[in-house]
């Protein structure tokens, strides 16, 4: 997605968003001692664990002779761990300096900490890994936003799945937000089903941080799942925040129910969906994880194949029609994008177009 003329901060060429957070790996997933290589934003990035458990990121390139240094192996260097590149043995920090060149001979006056990798400023945290996308690559200032924060959590989710969409990510994430599509793409009978009818929705919404929330409210009398599980007196919130969050909370007096959606664009026309659950005194929810699991993943097989049709509309047509007020939201999704842009290109805080607005339509 080409910008301007004069170039803007605060987003690349594609139309994804910089100087902010993104998810990039389960805790578990990253195991000590090891790394892997991964796209974000377009550019190949090394995320890794040493052996002593910390999480780190490194531009996934050797400035030597370019080989992926997440081909290489950890090894300890003067009591620091550093990545070994496989072709000529150059090794760098967790800070992605050069600590150690074996071709050099004694004299040598070439001195190995001349050479850094581009690095990224990690938060791991409840079982999840984000990385801090700087607008400069060639520099590494402190993140100008704190990490992505989704409240009181447990140390670890419950369960995690991830689906690769053949989609840009702001295609993908209007399509997660839509509210008017769970009738046809969602409807299982233990969920939303066709016997249910369609019924006049209206949900009050309210600016957050970088985003915004539909108010804690009663979930829909076609929730069964949630009155089965939580019984009386539970209350939904969902909250939507830029580049690519969405959580939903469930929750009465005593127990409570996270899913958090993270979108992280890998390519143009390639985003990683990431679904991650959290619950807490629910103990039913232990008992049906069995069920629950491959249920969640059944929603986003399905969303999956709905951008999968898409695209073959896309092949001829680019521009989507828009409405209220189920396209409400989709349209928020862009005015934040640019409120973001003028933000970061001015060196001025950010501050949130959304107004608070009751929205109605029938699903």
């Amino acid at each position: 997605m080409a910008l301007d003329a004069e170039r803007k901060l605060g987003q690349t060429e594609e139309g994804w968003l910089t100087d902010s957070w993104y998810f990039v790996a389960a805790s578990k997933d990253l195991k000590a001692g090891t790394q892997r290589r991964m796209m974000v934003l377009n550019q190949p990035v090394m995320i890794g664990r040493t052996e002593k458990g910390q999480a780190f990121a490194l531009r996934d390139i050797c400035p030597h002779r370019l080989v992926p240094l997440s081909a290489g192996r950890q090894v300890d260097t003067e009591g620091q761990p550093t990545v070994e590149c496989p072709y000529h043995g150059w090794r760098f920090g967790t800070d992605g300096v050069c600590r150690h060149m074996p071709s050099l001979v004694e004299g040598d006056p070439y001195d190995p900490t001349r050479i850094s990798v581009r690095t990224y400023p990690v938060h791991e945290a409840h079982g999840m890994v984000f990385i801090y996308v700087a607008e400069d690559p060639r520099r590494n200032p402190e993140p100008i936003v704190p990490p992505p924060d989704f409240g009181a959590l447990p140390d670890k989710p419950k369960f995690v799945i991830s689906e690769v969409f053949n989609a840009h990510m702001d295609d993908a994430v209007v399509g997660l937000m839509d509210p008017a599509h769970v009738p046809f793409v969602h409807n299982q009978w233990w969920w939303r089903p066709p016997s249910a009818g369609f019924k006049i929705k209206e949900k009050r919404f309210e600016p957050r941080t970088r985003g915004w929330a539909i108010a804690k409210h009663q979930p829909s009398g076609n929730s069964l799942a949630y009155k089965a599980l939580f019984g009386g007196n539970v209350t939904t919130e969902i909250l939507f925040q830029i580049p690519g969050y969405r959580w939903e909370i469930v929750e009465n007096d005593q127990a409570s129910l996270l899913t958090l959606t993270c979108l992280t664009p890998q390519e143009e026309k390639k985003t990683v969906i990431t679904q991650i659950t959290f619950w807490s005194n629910a103990p039913l929810l232990n008992v049906l994880l069995p069920i629950f699991k491959p249920a969640a993943r059944m929603f986003l097989n399905q969303d999956g194949r709905m951008v999968d049709l898409q695209n073959e509309g896309m092949k001829y047509q680019k521009a989507m029609m828009w409405i209220d007020d189920i396209d409400v939201q989709a349209k928020w999704y862009q005015v934040l994008k640019r409120a973001w842009v003028k933000a970061r290109s001015a060196n001025a805080e950010f501050e949130n177009p959304i107004e608070a607005r009751t929205l109605r339509w029938r699903s």
